[in-house]
């Protein structure tokens, strides 16, 4: 299939690529044109041709035309989406993949089927890893859009791989995408709302290693008594937890990985910013009446690292570098 992909930064760049590995065809555009050619150079066996703008993109995209925006959340995505209202037509296909607030999906979509225009909103996690990993993605729009958009999905989607299936698959009622990384979700806006409880709970996840961490690092502390006091390796400890443990996971690899480089994780300020999913989550929660005591917590806990930091902090900045490249003190 052809497809258009506007945002060429972390994760949209290696979508581009992984899509051109597997035999689609792929015209690119980001603002910065350094970013487009070089993307277009990496694409497998020339399948990728820039584009100038999105005006450019729609004219050089033939048939049902297929356009993934990459972009922030928020007004640049907004805008890309309301250009888009204007250029493309009947039968046209329209995807956000970024992470919008899952009612601006509901809103675009009601927008978008008044010209004809259908829209699919994709939650994508993988981080600057789904190149080669894949990309767990959810995601909502009409059954019609989405099944035509199949292909594409599966091509970013991790698969099956070495990952034990889970007995009782089998049943009736199960989507079988669902074990191959990628699951539509319902109607517009669903994709992004799971994919926005995923990273609340992402958030609490993260957080609880980080306290953890930070209690056995306090272990050798002067004001606890000498006999009680221990000189805890936090990296052996992170390593031998990802042997066999029960919270043996991917944020525990990269801590352990961030660790093994350095103990004291001094490359770190740990001034940890949040992206938009956790206020969200505990929004909808909120709504609905939920309580959501640690995903609240571990969202406050945000907050204060931004007026002094601990160790635990520096642990959430190290987990969120390694699996998405986040830097510090930004919500990139």
């Amino acid at each position: 299939m052809q497809i258009g992909i506007v945002g060429l930064g972390k994760m949209g760049g290696n979508i581009s690529i992984r899509l051109t590995r597997h035999g689609h065809d792929v015209v690119a555009f980001d603002r910065d044109p350094a970013v487009t050619a070089k993307v277009c150079a990496q694409a497998e066996g020339g399948r990728a041709i820039p584009a100038t703008g999105l005006a450019d993109m729609v004219g050089k995209l033939k048939g049902r035309r297929i356009i993934w925006l990459m972009l922030p959340a928020g007004e640049v995505t907004e805008q890309a989406v309301q250009e888009l209202g204007t250029l493309m037509g009947k039968g046209d296909i329209v995807i956000d993949g970024g992470n919008s607030f899952y009612k601006d999906d509901i809103r675009r979509a009601a927008e978008l089927v008044t010209k004809g225009i259908d829209y699919i909103d994709v939650g994508t996690s993988g981080g600057v890893w789904g190149l080669e990993r894949g990309y767990c993605m959810m995601y909502g729009g009409t059954k019609e859009a989405t099944d035509h958009v199949d292909p594409i999905l599966s091509a970013l989607a991790p698969g099956i791989g070495d990952i034990p299936r889970t007995p009782n698959r089998d049943k009736p009622g199960f989507d079988p995408r669902a074990e191959q990384g990628y699951l539509h979700c319902g109607p517009a806006g669903s994709g992004h709302f799971v994919k926005m409880v995923h990273n609340g709970i992402e958030y609490g996840i993260m957080q609880a290693f980080a306290e953890g961490f930070d209690v056995m690092r306090s272990k050798n502390s002067d004001a606890l008594p000498e006999n009680q006091r221990f000189d805890l390796n936090m990296a052996d400890i992170a390593e031998v937890w990802r042997r066999g443990s029960v919270v043996s996971s991917w944020l525990l690899d990269l801590s352990a990985s961030a660790l093994a480089g350095n103990p004291d994780l001094s490359n770190y300020k740990g001034d940890v910013a949040d992206s938009g999913e956790g206020r969200w989550t505990i929004e909808a929660a909120i709504e609905e009446a939920v309580p959501v005591p640690v995903i609240t917590a571990s969202l406050f806990t945000r907050f204060r690292s931004r007026t002094g930091n601990n160790f635990a902090e520096k642990m959430l900045s190290a987990m969120r570098f390694g699996f998405g490249g986040h830097i510090e003190g930004t919500n990139n």
